[in-house]
């Protein structure tokens, strides 16, 4: 009994670690720490289990080779993959390794189900059939949110009436379900396990890359939910912890980046969202004439600027512009102009994504405003400096009822005396569909590698 004793206190500090983790994971200053603090915990609660957990017949787990073998096989693999990985292949990652989340609880629910007897309870059997349907829905969902993400996958597929064939999937899904618990046999757990990984892969499929940081916390919040399940089944308290606040945490977020994107949480969970088309017909809203400028004008233009604030987005992580892009701010601020970065939710290819991307660039965390904070600041900018981003600096999103992201909240660029768009070409963004900032009065284009141009840009101001 000492033991658990021991074990039970080991998994309340654990339990604890991840709370205040949570929490200071919240604050850009405290984010590395918070997550060493629950790593930690976590480390500490594997370690008491392994060594201190006893079986119904009072022995210990044992097996002492094949689990630490185990783990160092995982250890390397995740410390190497996560050193190597582009920041551009960040979300990637974040998808594969909550893939293998979704995967392990899935396994769980398998191994369990095969020793289900006559006199096991129906909320055991429930909490098992549930693990493994929200496991495995994590599980295939995350595969091709990688795919799509990695650019292997990269057609949006749509099956014609895709929400009523995806009602009728959850349909067949939660008759199996109840079918398994009624009549268990690894038969019907099999179709229930096939069912649910299809619906994983349908529920992704049709969506489009505009939405993919939604589709990511929204699978991270199934993954802690599955976990949550385990703790049920183990009776394992740490495990509940840890799973409860996964999913709540992924849960809270899903909700900040659909209200972000103007959509419904419904509309995520039946597969109704995408990258979208325009109406049949309609006008995209692209209006004005293009105007192009060089790095020596918009040189001269921050350099007499009093506030010029950056919108980063995906193509800075594309083209590694992170760094000459803080240098870039960094003379500005010499220069007595006062410079911060405008931070939309859904800004590059995960939530967060451009907050890590400048973080890894030393770039002050007070210079990192969020939409609500600094939209109302933009009518009183005299340069706003776009690298990168689209959608959310487009115009359609106020003015055309026809377009695809029409009602999505954005940042307002456009509001500004002037505004600078480093692109490299005049292709669309992630949502597919033309940007009509572009051809406004007091927009300029600065075409060529971002990398490239902002160090050109540097080098101008550098010689004034």
């Amino acid at each position: 009994m000492q033991n658990q004793y021991w074990l039970y206190l080991i998994y309340l500090i654990a339990s604890m670690s991840f709370i205040v983790g949570l929490k200071m994971l919240s604050g850009p200053k405290t984010a590395r720490k918070g997550n060493f603090l629950a790593a930690a915990g976590m480390t500490l609660a594997i370690l008491g289990t392994i060594f201190l957990h006893k079986n119904e017949e009072g022995h210990l787990i044992g097996n002492y080779g094949w689990i630490f073998g185990a783990i160092a096989i995982g250890t390397i693999g995740g410390w190497l993959s996560a050193k190597k990985v582009e920041m551009t292949a960040m979300p990637q990652m974040v998808s594969l390794f909550n893939g293998m989340g979704g995967a392990c609880a899935a396994l769980i629910s398998i191994v369990e189900y095969s020793h289900i007897q006559n006199g096991t309870s129906v909320g055991i059997t429930i909490t098992i059939l549930l693990g493994l349907v929200i496991g495995s829905v994590s599980f295939s969902g995350s595969i091709i949110a990688y795919l799509k993400l990695q650019e292997i996958m990269k057609k949006t597929f749509r099956l014609p009436a895709q929400n009523i064939f995806t009602i009728a999937l959850l349909l067949m899904i939660l008759g199996m379900l109840v079918m398994t618990i009624l009549l268990p046999s690894m038969f019907h757990m099999t179709i229930l396990l096939l069912l649910s990984l299809v619906y994983g892969i349908l529920f992704v499929l049709p969506i489009g890359g505009a939405d993919m940081p939604v589709v990511i916390s929204l699978l991270n919040s199934f993954t802690g939910l599955a976990a949550a399940f385990g703790g049920f089944l183990y009776d394992n308290q740490v495990m509940l912890t840890g799973g409860i606040l996964v999913g709540s945490a992924g849960t809270l977020l899903t909700i900040l980046m659909c209200n972000a994107m103007n959509r419904s949480l419904l509309n995520v969970i039946f597969g109704s969202f995408g990258g979208g088309n325009m109406a049949e017909g309609a006008d995209d809203g692209f209006v004005g004439t293009i105007k192009s400028t060089t790095p020596s004008d918009v040189a001269i233009l921050m350099k007499y600027a009093q506030n010029v604030i950056i919108i980063p987005g995906y193509g800075l992580a594309v083209a590694q512009a992170q760094h000459i892009i803080h240098e870039l701010e960094e003379f500005l601020k010499k220069e007595g102009v006062n410079v911060r970065y405008a931070i939309h939710p859904v800004a590059g290819r995960m939530p967060g994504h451009m907050n890590v991307l400048l973080a890894e660039s030393n770039v002050s965390y007070d210079k990192l405003v969020e939409m609500e904070q600094i939209n109302e600041d933009f009518s009183k900018t005299d340069v706003v400096f776009v690298v990168g981003a689209n959608d959310v600096v487009n115009p359609a999103a106020r003015n055309n009822p026809a377009s695809p992201i029409y009602g999505m909240p954005i940042l307002n660029a456009d509001k500004s005396r002037t505004v600078i768009v480093s692109k490299r070409s005049m292709g669309k963004g992630y949502a597919g569909i033309e940007n009509e900032l572009f051809g406004y009065p007091n927009c300029l284009m600065l075409f060529g590698d971002a990398k490239q141009s902002i160090t050109k840009l540097v080098n101008e101001l550098k010689e004034l």
